[in-house]
């Protein structure tokens, strides 16, 4: 049931409760809601309604979605009516229902709103203007808009923070660095430039990376702080070091416009996605390829009767526990692929999808269309097996070349390095 005018927050009916188990159990996924914007949708390409950038925060507990019209969404995690539905655990749960009082909120950034990124941050004491008690970190989103400028907000308020200058087009997409650095901002620009903030600077502007062609259309940050992909409409991405920001190595195997990346939660993998209907599997270590992971098309082209990019890929993204990646291409399919088995495991029929993300806790990916809708699918979760998890905690500390130097059995280093895929 559609949302009326009004209420773009309303999501959609859940199903019977005996058939999501029943499809639960057959591994495919089901839909548990479905947000749509309360302006009636535009048919017009320019009318600038997509939802391009979906995002959950990193302790679970808000999402936000773009929904195109210049406004964001952010709205507390879990929605109302899926509690019982996603697989959240009972202290979360406990949670949701202690902030009951907690509403969404909207945030009208006046432009189109492109890239997204939650963090958590120390708010500087030497900041006079914000009046907030500046011990607990503050929950921030950011916003990158069509006019190059970039919006920083607290999220419990939805006070506007920092409005950051410096882009001359598109601000494309957004990342913060992990950890102790998570008030480090990476902002990707269709002027062709990668732009490093500091929020607890002010905003203050670090570096400018050159070295694209093309517009950059993504950027992601490794979860060990230690390295930054970034891809433009070209047929490589680039890896930077996030310690000195310079350029580390090209990665070319593609044969299309790589438009998404993204790092496996220990680091150890990096996903390309490209035009060409190729996810690219990297060692971002090493630069080497891993695997490759085509798109069939299951279904026929979307427009004007053409066969032309019918499977072209817009969106990957790693599942929490680093077993799945998750796919959104124009053949209006996501993907769930199974890395062991290098194949899909699950399918969803999502119409003119744009991008798809992981709650963090797993079980529940989010994906963003075309028409400003946000879908939430339950997808498959296995139980990492101890040999996974041991490799996890490894790579989560130690490099190729540091896990090729042990004095192990070369099996034992080809399953910790990834080789065994």
């Amino acid at each position: 049931m559609e949302a009326p005018p009004g209420e773009p927050g309303q999501q959609r009916p859940l199903r019977e409760p005996a058939a999501a188990e029943r499809e639960a159990a057959e591994g495919e996924p089901i839909l548990l809601a479905e947000l749509k914007p309360g302006q009636p949708q535009q048919y017009d390409w320019k009318s600038s309604c997509e939802t391009w950038s979906v995002a959950f925060s990193p302790d679970g507990t808000w999402f936000a979605w773009s929904q195109g019209h210049c406004i964001v969404k952010l709205l507390p995690w879990p929605l109302e009516g899926t509690q019982q539905n996603c697989k959240a655990s009972e202290c979360m749960k406990a949670e949701a229902r202690g902030r009951g009082r907690v509403k969404e909120k909207t945030l009208e950034c006046g432009q189109i709103v492109w890239g997204l990124a939650f963090s958590s941050w120390l708010p500087s004491r030497s900041r006079k203007h914000i009046l907030w008690a500046p011990s607990p970190a503050c929950l921030v989103l950011a916003t990158g808009l069509n006019d190059g400028q970039i919006k920083v907000w607290e999220v419990q308020t939805g006070r506007l923070l920092f409005n950051l200058s410096g882009h001359q087009d598109v601000v494309r997409d957004l990342s913060f660095a992990p950890g102790d650095s998570r008030s480090i901002l990476i902002s990707a620009s269709r002027d062709k430039t990668l732009r490093v903030w500091d929020l607890s600077q002010n905003g203050k502007q670090l570096k400018v990376l050159s070295g694209h062609m093309r517009w950059v259309y993504c950027c992601c940050t490794s979860p060990d702080g230690r390295m930054l992909c970034s891809a433009a409409g070209e047929k490589s991405a680039l890896l930077w070091s996030m310690d000195s920001y310079s350029l580390l190595r090209k990665l070319e195997g593609h044969q299309g416009c790589v438009v998404s990346c993204a790092f496996s939660p220990d680091s150890a993998l990096l996903a390309t996605a490209s035009y060409d209907t190729y996810v690219i599997l990297w060692d971002p270590c090493t630069g080497e390829q891993l695997k490759s992971l085509c798109h069939v098309p299951l279904q026929p082209a979307l427009d004007h009767g053409a066969d032309f990019h019918a499977s072209s890929l817009r969106s990957a993204c790693f599942s929490p526990e680093g077993l799945y990646l998750a796919t959104v291409a124009d053949d209006r399919l996501l993907r769930i692929w199974a890395l062991e088995l290098g194949s899909p495991v699950a399918f969803a029929p999502v119409k003119n999808g744009l991008c798809c993300t992981y709650f963090p806790h797993g079980g529940i990916i989010a994906t963003g269309t075309r028409d400003g809708h946000a879908q939430f699918w339950t997808v498959p979760q296995a139980l990492s097996s101890l040999k996974h998890l041991c490799r996890k905690v490894l790579r989560s500390c130690f490099t190729t070349y540091q896990v090729l130097k042990l004095p192990i059995p070369k099996k034992m280093k080809d399953f910790l390095t990834y080789r065994t895929l």
